[in-house]
């Protein structure tokens, strides 16, 4: 199903032998699985918490926990241990994990990440808001969620269609509906509840 290199591996057993649990395994399940914002996530794991429907690798000194629903998104994953410039780190790569796009969809998403990384978010930010790219449909819909200042703001429908899809239809003109799929019920401190003025992007 998936491979674990040498190095991460040995890293492993290494922090269970330090946790003094020899009998714990470490467990690994996708989050959000087949969108834009899928990602693993690795947890240690107590026998009791292991069910018969959970996929098992066995290793020298350690066992790996694959979580039952998360199977076919970690399949020809391959974990490996990194060096980074904080130190060394995990890296999971798992080419299903967002799961199948076409070419096409798969090109319309770079570009909607790309506008709003270089143009959207640049504005939003004077505002203290961001947005991020959810999902592309297979109908070319794009998903947003809206963050910061953004998030619960009374103005969010104003700057959406006013300021984020008018950009991004400038750009890109094929792409189908822009919805908002942010939970603005749990916004912290939305900016146009401050004395600077609505979020709206100008």
């Amino acid at each position: 199903m998936l491979a674990v290199s040498p190095e991460a591996q040995e890293y492993f057993r290494k922090l269970l032998s330090e946790q003094g649990a020899p009998d714990w395994a470490v467990r690994i399940c996708v989050r959000e699985p087949g969108s834009l914002s899928a990602d693993c996530e690795m947890t240690f794991c107590e026998p009791y918490e292991i069910s018969n429907d959970d996929g098992i690798m066995e290793y020298s000194g350690w066992r790996l926990v694959i979580d039952s629903s998360s199977q076919p998104w970690l399949e020809g994953a391959n974990i490996d241990l990194v060096v980074s410039p904080t130190g060394r780190e995990i890296n999971i790569r798992a080419p299903h994990l967002r799961g199948e796009m076409s070419a096409e969809q798969a090109n319309l998403v770079e570009r909607v990440q790309k506008v709003i990384a270089e143009e959207v978010n640049p504005q939003l930010a004077s505002h203290h808001g961001r947005v991020s790219l959810v999902e592309v449909t297979a109908e070319a819909d794009v998903m947003l969620a809206f963050g910061g200042g953004c998030q619960g703001c009374g103005m969010v429908n104003v700057t959406l269609k006013q300021g984020v899809e008018r950009t991004l239809r400038a750009r890109i003109p094929e792409m189908g509906v822009v919805r908002d799929v942010t939970d603005h019920e749990h916004g912290e401190t939305p900016f146009y509840r401050s004395t600077k003025g609505p979020s709206a992007m100008r």
